[in-house]
């Protein structure tokens, strides 16, 4: 079977099951439908989550969030909130969300090759409540992602020990990278005759002054 530019494309979830192993007892069981206390206290340690949405074209989007280590706020249980801090505006999860998307994270703490995944459906909230808990160095922000909150569950440590990423022996040498300014001048047509180095200096600049903003219009 073929699907676009691939084929032996796997149609269905039989001939998925033909392929892998029945999951073990205890991944099974580690599944669970609301948060618990050690869910609450790896997310109070992280700063940094991803989140996954789908468009309603059903093209999948990731976004990465960060903030002091807790400022995803547990609401409760069953409810989680996520502020929205400043980016790029393009606006891609919060989109995908306001269209019915629902969302799925996988929150991290350095150092720590475990990590915890939250899957749930999702809103857009400006619930004055919801945005006072969710103040992240004193600023408040104007809208957060809403989940609530069907599954959780730990995810071992395999693909953080195959990628040693928290080992700095392990790490590129960044010189041998492009910087984020010659990707944007070589990408982006309207910088074509931008020096690299002044790119790399509005966005260091940009940093410094908006890292903290919350998001939305003025």
């Amino acid at each position: 079977m073929s699907q676009g530019s691939f084929t032996h494309v796997v149609a269905n979830e039989t001939e998925l099951r033909e392929l892998y192993r029945v999951p073990s007892e205890l991944v099974a069981q580690k599944q669970r439908p609301s948060l618990d206390q050690h869910d609450r206290a790896w997310i109070e340690a992280s700063p940094f989550v991803l989140i996954g949405t789908t468009s309603p074209d059903s093209t999948g989007d990731v976004s990465p969030k960060g903030g002091t280590p807790g400022f995803v706020v547990v609401l409760d249980d069953h409810r989680l909130a996520i502020p929205d801090l400043s980016g790029n505006n393009l606006l891609d999860s919060i989109t995908n969300v306001v269209n019915g998307s629902g969302i799925g994270l996988i929150f991290l703490v350095p150092g720590a090759d475990e990590t915890l995944r939250v899957n749930g459906h999702a809103c857009l909230t400006t619930d004055p409540d919801v945005l006072d808990q969710c103040a992240v160095k004193d600023k408040r922000p104007k809208a957060a992602i809403g989940v609530t909150v069907t599954q959780a569950y730990m995810h071992c440590a395999k693909a953080f020990r195959r990628s040693e990423l928290w080992q700095p022996s392990t790490w590129p040498d960044r010189s041998s990278l492009p910087t984020f300014g010659c990707i944007i001048r070589d990408q982006a047509a309207a910088f074509a005759d931008v020096p690299a180095e002044a790119i790399d200096q509005y966005l260091e600049d940009d940093y410094t002054a908006t890292l903290w903003e919350v998001g939305g219009k003025p």
